[in-house]
């Protein structure tokens, strides 16, 4: 399968760090230059950010990003192959990643995109499972689950994309992974479980130090914009939001879905949730032959 690997010409550090990973599982890359917002002040004042469909005031690193995936839509969108991987620069793989990456037969031929991450968010999937072999299976997506460090995305479905963001002003994971878009809703996603990498940032004391590049700004942008901290609801808005909550579970029952988190196999270990980088964490090991789940603790 194709992979293209998206990167500043400024960051050395994670070149060679994803050279490493990509080494590691035997799989060949193509390098993306990523467009770097510090050298395009001209961002600011793109209609991307002008048309915006949201109150959320996009950061000039968030619209870089968005143009660094179009780039590799578009590319994916000339090309002939029918499915093709694409990588963000702060990820770590897991050990059975290439197995996948060299084969493209086990990719269902209605997807359109295949989220191949965990940000250990719960996010909702279908109960049917398909098998993609060497201790993976697919499940339909059905909610929200943000990040865009690792995707398999169809060639028609890049088409689609790069239509859609000719002057939308959307974060690229809520354009591509929130049902509230139809950019998402209208596409056939399916997720990878357990998942096939992770952002650097989640490992915790076992992290190589690659911090998000976006996060900082999306949280300025939040304040900005004077969203952050309107969490607080009103009583019968609790009450009525409780009732919608339990009649989503029964639909979604119905429906065959269920809420899961999705787990990263690193090395001897199944994780559930992001590492500590507390020294004195410790962690309990998954039982060879079991799928069951351990989630990080502290020391007593």
């Amino acid at each position: 399968m194709k992979c293209l690997l998206i990167n500043l010409d400024r960051s050395l550090d994670r070149l060679a760090h994803m050279k490493s990973e990509f080494a590691r599982i035997g799989i060949q890359f193509s390098r993306i230059e990523a467009v770097d917002a510090e050298s395009r002040p001209d961002l600011a004042t793109m209609p991307l950010r002008a048309k915006r469909r949201t109150k959320i005031r996009l950061a000039d690193t968030e619209i870089a990003c968005l143009l660094s995936h179009r780039a590799c839509w578009e590319m994916i969108a000339k090309g002939g192959d029918r499915h093709v991987a694409v990588f963000e620069d702060d990820l770590v793989f897991t050990t059975t990643a290439g197995a996948l990456l060299r084969d493209t037969g086990w990719i269902p031929a209605d997807a359109d995109i295949i989220k191949l991450e965990t940000v250990f968010q719960k996010t909702l999937v279908g109960r049917k499972r398909l098998a993609a072999g060497h201790g993976f299976f697919l499940s339909r997506l059905h909610d929200v689950h943000i990040g865009t460090g690792g995707y398999i995305i169809s060639r028609q479905a890049a088409r689609d994309l790069v239509d859609a963001t000719r002057d939308i002003g959307i974060p690229v994971d809520q354009l591509m992974f929130n049902p509230i878009f139809p950019t998402s809703s209208g596409k056939r996603i399916y997720q990878l479980v357990p998942a096939l990498c992770l952002q650097d940032q989640y490992l915790g004391e076992k992290s190589l130090g690659l911090p998000s590049l976006l996060k900082l700004d999306r949280v300025n942008a939040w304040k900005e914009s004077g969203l952050a901290g309107r969490h607080a609801k009103a009583l019968g808005k609790k009450i009525t939001s409780e009732f919608n909550r339990l009649g989503r579970q029964i639909g979604n029952f119905c429906r065959m879905r269920r809420k899961m988190i999705i787990p990263f196999d690193h090395q001897d270990e199944r994780i559930l949730s992001p590492i500590p980088s507390d020294t004195k964490t410790r962690y309990r090991r998954r039982p060879k032959g079991k799928a069951t789940h351990y989630q990080w603790r502290k020391s007593p």
